[in-house]
Protein backbone atom coordinates (compact mmCIF):
# COMPACT_ATOMS: atom_id res chain seq x y z
CA UNK A 1 0.00 0.00 0.00
CA UNK A 2 1.34 3.36 -0.81
CA UNK A 3 1.49 5.09 2.56
CA UNK A 4 3.65 8.54 0.86
CA UNK A 5 1.85 11.64 1.72
CA UNK A 6 0.00 13.60 -1.14
CA UNK A 7 0.81 16.82 -1.69
CA UNK A 8 -0.98 17.52 -5.19
CA UNK A 9 -4.34 17.33 -4.32
CA UNK A 10 -6.08 21.13 -3.90
CA UNK A 11 -7.46 22.66 -1.82
CA UNK A 12 -4.47 21.81 0.64
CA UNK A 13 -6.09 20.31 3.61
CA UNK A 14 -5.76 22.22 6.72
CA UNK A 15 -2.70 21.05 9.17
CA UNK A 16 -3.51 18.33 12.00
CA UNK A 17 -4.74 19.43 15.72
CA UNK A 18 -1.13 17.65 16.40
CA UNK A 19 1.76 18.28 14.31
CA UNK A 20 3.54 15.92 12.25
CA UNK A 21 7.01 15.68 13.48
CA UNK A 22 10.49 13.39 12.50
CA UNK A 23 13.63 14.11 13.71
CA UNK A 24 16.56 13.84 11.25
CA UNK A 25 18.58 10.81 11.43
CA UNK A 26 21.68 10.80 9.31
CA UNK A 27 24.09 7.99 10.68
CA UNK A 28 26.41 10.40 11.57
CA UNK A 29 30.02 9.37 12.16
CA UNK A 30 32.33 10.80 14.77
CA UNK A 31 34.53 13.86 13.93
CA UNK A 32 37.84 11.66 14.22
CA UNK A 33 35.97 8.91 12.05
CA UNK A 34 35.81 11.67 9.40
CA UNK A 35 39.18 12.82 9.52
CA UNK A 36 41.50 12.43 6.46
CA UNK A 37 45.38 13.35 6.38
CA UNK A 38 45.75 16.48 4.39
CA UNK A 39 42.49 18.45 4.51
CA UNK A 40 42.25 21.73 5.91
CA UNK A 41 39.44 23.67 6.20
CA UNK A 42 42.20 27.56 6.68
CA UNK A 43 45.36 28.10 5.48
CA UNK A 44 46.77 29.91 8.42
CA UNK A 45 48.69 32.60 7.24
CA UNK A 46 52.90 33.33 7.40
CA UNK A 47 53.46 34.98 10.83
CA UNK A 48 54.80 38.75 10.68
CA UNK A 49 57.43 37.85 13.17
CA UNK A 50 60.68 35.53 13.14
CA UNK A 51 60.10 32.29 14.03
CA UNK A 52 60.84 31.67 17.74
CA UNK A 53 62.62 28.43 18.04
CA UNK A 54 60.84 26.27 21.02
CA UNK A 55 63.49 24.44 23.13
CA UNK A 56 63.50 21.13 22.83
CA UNK A 57 62.24 19.92 26.16
CA UNK A 58 58.38 21.64 25.19
CA UNK A 59 58.51 20.85 21.19
CA UNK A 60 55.66 17.87 20.56
CA UNK A 61 57.57 14.99 19.08
CA UNK A 62 54.95 14.43 16.67
CA UNK A 63 51.65 16.72 15.19
CA UNK A 64 48.56 16.52 18.02
CA UNK A 65 45.97 14.42 16.54
CA UNK A 66 43.79 16.88 15.53
CA UNK A 67 40.44 15.86 12.75
CA UNK A 68 41.57 17.12 9.36
CA UNK A 69 38.93 18.11 7.50
CA UNK A 70 37.12 20.61 4.88
CA UNK A 71 35.30 23.62 6.08
CA UNK A 72 32.19 22.46 4.27
CA UNK A 73 32.43 18.86 5.79
CA UNK A 74 32.70 20.68 9.52
CA UNK A 75 30.03 23.13 8.40
CA UNK A 76 28.05 19.83 7.80
CA UNK A 77 29.18 17.94 10.33
CA UNK A 78 27.64 20.11 13.30
CA UNK A 79 24.48 20.93 11.19
CA UNK A 80 23.54 17.53 11.17
CA UNK A 81 24.59 16.81 14.70
CA UNK A 82 22.06 19.78 15.33
CA UNK A 83 19.29 18.46 13.46
CA UNK A 84 19.31 15.43 15.67
CA UNK A 85 18.86 17.63 18.74
CA UNK A 86 15.53 18.52 20.36
CA UNK A 87 15.83 22.06 21.96
CA UNK A 88 14.73 25.63 22.84
CA UNK A 89 15.46 26.98 18.85
CA UNK A 90 13.18 24.61 17.42
CA UNK A 91 11.19 22.95 19.96
CA UNK A 92 8.75 24.00 22.96
CA UNK A 93 11.22 23.11 25.18
CA UNK A 94 9.43 23.84 28.65
CA UNK A 95 10.10 20.15 30.48
CA UNK A 96 13.78 20.17 31.30
CA UNK A 97 12.69 19.54 34.94
CA UNK A 98 13.89 22.81 36.66
CA UNK A 99 16.60 23.70 34.23
CA UNK A 100 14.68 27.13 33.28
CA UNK A 101 15.02 26.69 29.43
CA UNK A 102 14.58 29.98 27.80
CA UNK A 103 14.90 31.71 24.53
CA UNK A 104 18.55 32.84 24.23
CA UNK A 105 18.47 36.35 22.05
CA UNK A 106 21.13 35.51 18.65
CA UNK A 107 22.35 39.12 18.60
CA UNK A 108 23.69 38.58 22.43
CA UNK A 109 26.11 36.05 20.53
CA UNK A 110 27.40 38.72 18.44
CA UNK A 111 28.46 40.93 21.59
CA UNK A 112 29.94 37.88 22.40
CA UNK A 113 31.79 37.38 20.18
CA UNK A 114 33.39 40.88 19.58
CA UNK A 115 35.36 39.82 22.62
CA UNK A 116 36.96 36.59 21.22
CA UNK A 117 40.18 37.76 20.39
CA UNK A 118 40.65 38.59 23.99
CA UNK A 119 43.50 36.63 25.88
CA UNK A 120 43.30 36.51 29.75
CA UNK A 121 46.63 37.04 30.39
CA UNK A 122 46.40 40.65 28.68
CA UNK A 123 47.00 43.86 31.15
CA UNK A 124 44.76 45.41 32.62
CA UNK A 125 45.12 48.43 30.77
CA UNK A 126 43.70 46.86 27.67
CA UNK A 127 41.18 45.07 28.68
CA UNK A 128 39.42 48.05 30.41
CA UNK A 129 35.61 47.56 28.41
CA UNK A 130 35.37 44.49 29.85
CA UNK A 131 36.41 44.70 32.68
CA UNK A 132 33.55 47.79 32.97
CA UNK A 133 31.06 44.75 31.87
CA UNK A 134 32.17 42.67 34.71
CA UNK A 135 32.25 45.77 37.19
CA UNK A 136 28.59 46.55 35.98
CA UNK A 137 26.22 43.40 36.22
CA UNK A 138 28.06 43.19 39.18
CA UNK A 139 26.25 46.15 40.51
CA UNK A 140 23.65 45.21 38.51
CA UNK A 141 23.13 41.83 40.34
CA UNK A 142 23.81 43.43 43.71
CA UNK A 143 21.11 45.40 43.00
CA UNK A 144 18.85 42.26 41.99
CA UNK A 145 19.59 40.61 45.34
CA UNK A 146 20.57 43.03 47.90
CA UNK A 147 23.90 41.91 48.65
CA UNK A 148 27.08 43.98 48.62
CA UNK A 149 29.41 42.44 46.50
CA UNK A 150 28.95 39.71 43.80
CA UNK A 151 31.58 37.18 41.95
CA UNK A 152 31.08 36.53 38.64
CA UNK A 153 33.59 34.02 38.87
CA UNK A 154 31.61 30.60 38.92
CA UNK A 155 31.64 28.46 36.11
CA UNK A 156 28.13 26.75 36.74
CA UNK A 157 24.96 27.13 39.21
CA UNK A 158 27.11 24.09 41.09
CA UNK A 159 30.53 25.73 40.98
CA UNK A 160 28.70 29.13 42.53
CA UNK A 161 27.34 26.62 45.18
CA UNK A 162 30.21 24.90 45.93
CA UNK A 163 31.88 28.61 46.36
CA UNK A 164 29.39 29.18 48.49
CA UNK A 165 29.71 26.57 51.20
CA UNK A 166 33.58 27.44 50.71
CA UNK A 167 32.72 30.95 51.61
CA UNK A 168 30.95 29.80 54.36
CA UNK A 169 33.40 27.31 55.88
CA UNK A 170 36.35 29.91 55.94
CA UNK A 171 33.94 32.20 57.66
CA UNK A 172 33.38 30.19 60.20
CA UNK A 173 36.69 29.07 60.50
CA UNK A 174 37.84 32.78 60.23
CA UNK A 175 35.70 33.28 63.54
CA UNK A 176 37.22 30.31 65.57
CA UNK A 177 33.82 28.50 65.04
CA UNK A 178 35.31 25.32 62.80
CA UNK A 179 33.86 23.06 64.97
CA UNK A 180 30.40 23.95 63.14
CA UNK A 181 29.54 21.11 60.99
CA UNK A 182 26.57 20.42 60.05
CA UNK A 183 24.32 22.05 56.58
CA UNK A 184 20.16 21.97 56.57
CA UNK A 185 18.95 22.19 53.54
CA UNK A 186 15.21 21.09 52.01
CA UNK A 187 14.29 18.07 50.23
CA UNK A 188 12.88 19.87 47.58
CA UNK A 189 16.42 22.40 47.43
CA UNK A 190 18.02 21.57 44.03
CA UNK A 191 20.27 18.48 45.10
CA UNK A 192 23.36 20.44 44.33
CA UNK A 193 23.19 22.00 47.84
CA UNK A 194 23.26 18.79 49.48
CA UNK A 195 25.99 17.75 47.23
CA UNK A 196 28.42 20.54 47.65
CA UNK A 197 28.05 20.49 51.50
CA UNK A 198 28.51 17.19 51.71
CA UNK A 199 31.82 17.42 49.39
CA UNK A 200 33.09 20.15 51.24
CA UNK A 201 32.89 17.61 54.44
CA UNK A 202 29.58 18.35 56.13
CA UNK A 203 27.33 16.44 57.56
CA UNK A 204 23.75 16.94 55.52
CA UNK A 205 20.37 17.91 57.56
CA UNK A 206 17.51 17.72 54.99
CA UNK A 207 13.98 18.57 56.16
CA UNK A 208 10.72 17.25 54.83
CA UNK A 209 7.78 19.11 53.29
CA UNK A 210 5.32 19.09 56.21
CA UNK A 211 1.31 18.25 55.00
CA UNK A 212 1.27 21.68 53.12
CA UNK A 213 3.91 20.74 50.99
CA UNK A 214 6.37 23.66 52.81
CA UNK A 215 9.81 23.08 54.56
CA UNK A 216 8.99 22.06 58.06
CA UNK A 217 9.92 24.71 60.48
CA UNK A 218 9.57 22.28 63.24
CA UNK A 219 11.99 19.91 62.04
CA UNK A 220 14.34 23.16 61.11
CA UNK A 221 13.82 24.34 64.91
CA UNK A 222 14.57 20.86 66.01
CA UNK A 223 17.59 20.77 63.70
CA UNK A 224 19.66 23.84 64.51
CA UNK A 225 21.95 24.02 67.44
CA UNK A 226 25.71 25.11 68.13
CA UNK A 227 26.92 22.48 65.31
CA UNK A 228 24.59 24.74 62.69
CA UNK A 229 26.79 25.79 59.91
CA UNK A 230 24.28 27.22 57.34
CA UNK A 231 21.07 26.48 56.10
CA UNK A 232 21.20 26.83 52.40
CA UNK A 233 17.77 26.49 51.04
CA UNK A 234 16.01 27.32 47.39
CA UNK A 235 12.76 29.33 47.60
CA UNK A 236 10.38 28.99 45.61
CA UNK A 237 11.17 25.10 45.63
CA UNK A 238 11.62 22.47 42.60
CA UNK A 239 7.59 21.75 43.55
CA UNK A 240 6.99 25.64 42.61
CA UNK A 241 5.92 26.58 46.13
CA UNK A 242 7.03 29.67 47.92
CA UNK A 243 7.81 29.09 51.47
CA UNK A 244 6.04 32.41 52.74
CA UNK A 245 7.63 31.84 56.29
CA UNK A 246 11.57 32.04 54.85
CA UNK A 247 12.48 35.12 57.13
CA UNK A 248 11.52 32.94 60.20
CA UNK A 249 13.98 30.20 58.81
CA UNK A 250 16.46 32.53 58.06
CA UNK A 251 16.11 34.36 61.86
CA UNK A 252 16.36 30.56 63.51
CA UNK A 253 19.42 29.82 61.54
CA UNK A 254 20.82 32.92 62.89
CA UNK A 255 19.82 32.61 66.32
CA UNK A 256 22.26 29.91 66.79
CA UNK A 257 25.41 31.68 64.83
CA UNK A 258 24.77 29.65 61.29
CA UNK A 259 24.61 31.52 57.86
CA UNK A 260 22.01 31.47 55.64
CA UNK A 261 22.17 30.70 52.37
CA UNK A 262 19.80 31.16 49.45
CA UNK A 263 19.88 29.21 46.09
CA UNK A 264 18.35 31.28 43.70
CA UNK A 265 18.39 29.04 40.70
CA UNK A 266 14.72 29.12 40.55
CA UNK A 267 14.79 33.35 40.79
CA UNK A 268 13.13 33.64 37.12
CA UNK A 269 9.42 34.18 39.23
CA UNK A 270 10.62 36.94 41.61
CA UNK A 271 12.80 38.91 39.58
CA UNK A 272 12.15 42.46 40.49
CA UNK A 273 9.62 41.47 43.49
CA UNK A 274 11.83 39.49 46.10
CA UNK A 275 15.60 39.99 47.35
CA UNK A 276 17.56 37.35 49.13
CA UNK A 277 19.07 40.36 51.67
CA UNK A 278 15.85 41.37 52.11
CA UNK A 279 14.81 38.24 53.69
CA UNK A 280 17.95 38.48 55.60
CA UNK A 281 20.25 36.01 53.91
CA UNK A 282 24.04 35.87 54.20
CA UNK A 283 24.56 34.63 50.95
CA UNK A 284 22.92 33.95 47.50
CA UNK A 285 23.63 32.49 43.87
CA UNK A 286 21.99 33.03 40.57
CA UNK A 287 22.59 30.34 37.34
CA UNK A 288 23.09 33.37 34.74
CA UNK A 289 22.71 30.93 32.25
CA UNK A 290 18.88 30.14 34.11
CA UNK A 291 17.43 33.67 35.01
CA UNK A 292 19.59 35.68 33.32
CA UNK A 293 19.47 34.21 29.14
CA UNK A 294 22.92 32.92 28.66
CA UNK A 295 23.02 29.23 26.93
CA UNK A 296 22.78 26.64 29.24
CA UNK A 297 26.19 24.98 27.09
CA UNK A 298 24.83 21.50 27.58
CA UNK A 299 26.60 20.98 30.97
CA UNK A 300 28.89 23.94 30.93
CA UNK A 301 30.84 26.16 30.77
CA UNK A 302 27.77 27.92 31.71
CA UNK A 303 28.29 31.03 34.21
CA UNK A 304 26.94 31.35 37.96
CA UNK A 305 27.18 34.12 40.38
CA UNK A 306 27.71 34.43 44.33
CA UNK A 307 26.07 37.69 46.04
CA UNK A 308 27.31 38.22 49.55
CA UNK A 309 26.78 40.35 52.49
CA UNK A 310 29.47 42.98 53.58
CA UNK A 311 30.47 40.43 56.21
CA UNK A 312 31.22 37.72 53.99
CA UNK A 313 32.99 40.28 51.24
CA UNK A 314 36.81 39.15 52.82
CA UNK A 315 35.87 35.71 50.91
CA UNK A 316 34.82 36.09 48.01
CA UNK A 317 36.20 34.24 44.92
CA UNK A 318 39.38 36.03 43.48
CA UNK A 319 40.23 37.81 41.87
CA UNK A 320 37.39 40.44 41.60
CA UNK A 321 36.51 43.80 39.55
CA UNK A 322 37.64 47.11 41.72
CA UNK A 323 36.73 50.93 40.20
CA UNK A 324 38.21 53.43 41.38
CA UNK A 325 36.47 56.43 39.43
CA UNK A 326 38.43 56.10 37.16
CA UNK A 327 39.81 52.96 35.93
CA UNK A 328 38.88 48.82 36.46
CA UNK A 329 41.30 46.84 37.94
CA UNK A 330 41.51 43.75 39.64
CA UNK A 331 42.24 41.87 43.44
CA UNK A 332 42.02 39.12 46.01
CA UNK A 333 40.23 39.90 48.51
CA UNK A 334 41.93 39.45 52.05
CA UNK A 335 40.85 35.94 53.00
CA UNK A 336 39.66 35.01 49.57
CA UNK A 337 38.89 31.25 49.64
CA UNK A 338 40.79 31.25 45.95
CA UNK A 339 40.01 30.73 42.85
CA UNK A 340 36.71 28.72 41.82
CA UNK A 341 37.51 28.82 37.79
CA UNK A 342 40.71 30.31 35.83
CA UNK A 343 41.28 33.96 35.51
CA UNK A 344 37.83 35.92 35.92
CA UNK A 345 34.67 33.78 34.89
CA UNK A 346 32.91 32.66 31.76
CA UNK A 347 33.75 35.77 29.75
CA UNK A 348 31.27 35.01 27.12
CA UNK A 349 28.28 34.67 29.28
CA UNK A 350 29.03 37.55 31.56
CA UNK A 351 28.85 39.77 28.29
CA UNK A 352 25.79 38.16 27.29
CA UNK A 353 24.11 38.51 30.44
CA UNK A 354 25.00 42.01 31.10
CA UNK A 355 23.48 42.70 27.39
CA UNK A 356 19.98 40.57 28.19
CA UNK A 357 19.73 42.86 31.86
CA UNK A 358 20.44 46.13 29.90
CA UNK A 359 17.85 44.89 26.87
CA UNK A 360 15.36 44.22 29.91
CA UNK A 361 15.49 47.13 32.16
CA UNK A 362 14.07 47.55 35.74
CA UNK A 363 10.62 47.07 34.24
CA UNK A 364 11.56 44.41 32.38
CA UNK A 365 13.31 42.23 34.91
CA UNK A 366 9.62 42.26 36.90
CA UNK A 367 7.62 41.64 33.60
CA UNK A 368 9.62 38.45 33.05
CA UNK A 369 8.93 37.42 35.72
CA UNK A 370 5.47 37.81 35.95
CA UNK A 371 4.63 36.52 32.51
CA UNK A 372 6.66 33.09 33.78
CA UNK A 373 4.12 32.79 36.11
CA UNK A 374 1.23 33.71 34.07
CA UNK A 375 2.50 31.14 31.66
CA UNK A 376 2.91 28.59 34.61
CA UNK A 377 -0.20 28.77 35.98
CA UNK A 378 -2.33 28.93 32.64
CA UNK A 379 -0.28 25.76 31.59
CA UNK A 380 -0.97 23.95 35.40
CA UNK A 381 -4.64 24.79 34.39
CA UNK A 382 -4.31 22.76 30.78
CA UNK A 383 -1.98 20.13 32.51
CA UNK A 384 -4.88 19.16 35.49
CA UNK A 385 -7.64 19.18 33.01
CA UNK A 386 -5.85 15.85 31.61
CA UNK A 387 -7.33 12.68 33.17
CA UNK A 388 -4.68 11.02 35.69
CA UNK A 389 -2.68 14.23 35.99
CA UNK A 390 -1.89 15.94 39.24
CA UNK A 391 -0.04 18.13 41.20
CA UNK A 392 0.46 17.67 45.04
CA UNK A 393 -0.52 19.99 47.68
CA UNK A 394 -3.30 22.57 46.96
CA UNK A 395 -0.75 25.35 46.18
CA UNK A 396 -0.21 28.14 44.39
CA UNK A 397 2.95 28.05 42.28
CA UNK A 398 5.42 30.53 41.33
CA UNK A 399 7.32 30.01 38.04
CA UNK A 400 7.25 25.51 37.82
CA UNK A 401 5.39 22.70 39.17
CA UNK A 402 6.42 19.66 39.73
CA UNK A 403 3.34 17.05 38.68
CA UNK A 404 2.60 13.64 39.47
CA UNK A 405 1.12 10.70 36.65
CA UNK A 406 0.58 8.78 39.69
CA UNK A 407 -3.00 8.23 38.44
CA UNK A 408 -2.20 7.39 35.03
CA UNK A 409 0.40 5.08 35.94
CA UNK A 410 -1.53 2.96 37.98
CA UNK A 411 -4.06 2.38 36.16
CA UNK A 412 -2.24 2.30 33.01
CA UNK A 413 1.47 0.71 33.67
CA UNK A 414 2.72 3.72 31.67
CA UNK A 415 5.49 5.15 33.26
CA UNK A 416 6.44 9.21 33.96
CA UNK A 417 9.51 8.51 31.78
CA UNK A 418 8.05 6.54 28.72
CA UNK A 419 5.03 9.62 28.53
CA UNK A 420 8.26 11.90 27.93
CA UNK A 421 9.94 9.80 25.69
CA UNK A 422 6.77 9.68 23.67
CA UNK A 423 6.20 12.60 23.71
CA UNK A 424 9.35 13.76 21.65
CA UNK A 425 8.06 11.97 18.78
CA UNK A 426 5.70 15.29 18.77
CA UNK A 427 8.95 17.31 18.72
CA UNK A 428 8.78 17.74 22.60
CA UNK A 429 10.03 16.28 25.48
CA UNK A 430 10.30 16.57 28.83
CA UNK A 431 13.18 15.61 30.64
CA UNK A 432 14.29 13.00 33.73
CA UNK A 433 15.53 15.58 36.60
CA UNK A 434 12.27 15.44 38.69
CA UNK A 435 14.68 14.17 41.67
CA UNK A 436 13.85 13.31 44.27
CA UNK A 437 11.12 10.94 43.32
CA UNK A 438 9.00 12.14 46.51
CA UNK A 439 6.42 12.53 44.30
CA UNK A 440 5.21 9.74 42.69
CA UNK A 441 5.84 9.19 38.86
CA UNK A 442 7.26 12.84 38.41
CA UNK A 443 7.09 15.18 35.60
CA UNK A 444 8.35 19.37 36.15
CA UNK A 445 7.66 21.60 33.80
CA UNK A 446 8.36 25.41 33.59
CA UNK A 447 7.74 27.36 30.53
CA UNK A 448 9.10 30.39 31.66
CA UNK A 449 8.46 33.73 30.03
CA UNK A 450 9.61 32.61 26.54
CA UNK A 451 6.46 30.61 25.42
CA UNK A 452 3.07 32.14 23.89
CA UNK A 453 -0.17 30.95 24.87
CA UNK A 454 -0.20 28.95 21.26
CA UNK A 455 3.12 27.10 22.55
CA UNK A 456 1.58 26.35 25.98
CA UNK A 457 -1.93 24.69 24.35
CA UNK A 458 0.56 22.99 21.56
CA UNK A 459 2.36 21.60 24.65
CA UNK A 460 -0.10 20.69 26.79
CA UNK A 461 -2.43 19.19 23.55
CA UNK A 462 0.90 16.51 23.12
CA UNK A 463 0.73 15.34 26.95
CA UNK A 464 -2.92 15.00 26.80
CA UNK A 465 -2.86 12.73 23.47
CA UNK A 466 0.16 10.59 24.98
CA UNK A 467 -2.07 10.15 27.86
CA UNK A 468 -5.28 8.99 26.42
CA UNK A 469 -2.32 6.38 23.83
CA UNK A 470 -1.49 5.43 27.75
CA UNK A 471 -4.75 4.17 28.34
CA UNK A 472 -5.44 2.70 24.95
CA UNK A 473 -2.52 1.32 24.13
CA UNK A 474 -0.29 1.33 26.90
CA UNK A 475 1.94 -1.03 24.98
CA UNK A 476 2.43 1.73 22.10
CA UNK A 477 3.84 4.01 24.67
CA UNK A 478 6.46 1.87 25.83
CA UNK A 479 7.44 1.21 22.70
CA UNK A 480 8.44 4.91 22.00
CA UNK A 481 10.17 6.73 20.38
CA UNK A 482 9.05 5.78 16.58
CA UNK A 483 10.07 9.29 14.98
CA UNK A 484 13.35 10.12 16.78
CA UNK A 485 17.08 9.92 15.93
CA UNK A 486 17.63 7.12 17.96
CA UNK A 487 15.24 4.19 19.50
CA UNK A 488 15.76 3.76 23.22
CA UNK A 489 19.25 2.71 24.25
CA UNK A 490 20.40 0.44 26.83
CA UNK A 491 21.18 2.31 29.66
CA UNK A 492 23.30 -1.13 31.63
CA UNK A 493 26.66 0.39 30.70
CA UNK A 494 26.13 3.72 32.43
CA UNK A 495 26.41 1.26 35.91
CA UNK A 496 30.04 -0.33 34.39
CA UNK A 497 32.89 1.79 34.86
CA UNK A 498 34.56 -1.26 32.42
CA UNK A 499 32.48 0.48 29.39
CA UNK A 500 33.36 4.12 30.62
CA UNK A 501 35.98 6.34 27.77
CA UNK A 502 35.23 9.66 28.26
CA UNK A 503 37.41 10.78 25.60
CA UNK A 504 37.26 9.30 21.84
CA UNK A 505 40.97 8.37 22.50
CA UNK A 506 39.78 6.39 25.56
CA UNK A 507 37.17 4.76 23.68
CA UNK A 508 39.45 3.59 21.00
CA UNK A 509 42.35 2.45 23.11
CA UNK A 510 39.53 0.23 25.30
CA UNK A 511 36.83 -1.06 22.81
CA UNK A 512 39.01 -1.12 19.63
CA UNK A 513 42.08 -1.78 19.98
Amino acid sequence: MNTAESFAELPVAPKPPLRRFHQARWDEPIIFELSAPGRRGLAVPEPGAPLVELPETVRRAEPPKLPEMSQLHVLRHYLRLSQENLGVDLNIDVGQGTCTMKYSPKVNDRFAAAIAELHPLQHEETVQGVLEIYWRLERMLAEISGMSRVSLQPGSGSAAIYANIAMIRAYHAANGEGHRDQVITTMFSHPSNAACAKTAGYEVITLMPDADGYPDIEALRAAVGPRTAALMITNPEDTGIFNPRIREFVELVHSVGGLACYDQANANGILGITRARDAGFDLCHFNLHKTFSTPHACGGPAAGACGVSAELEPFLPGPVVTFDGAAYGMETPPHSIGKVRPFLGVTPNIVRAYAWIMAMGAEGLRQVAETAVLNNNYLMHKILQIPGASAPWDKRRVEQVRYSWQELSEETGVHSEEIGVRAADFGVHYWTSHHPYLVPEPFTLEPTESYSKEDLDEYAAILAHVASEARTDPEFVKGAPYNQSVHKIDTTSLDDPKAWAPTWRAYVRKHLS
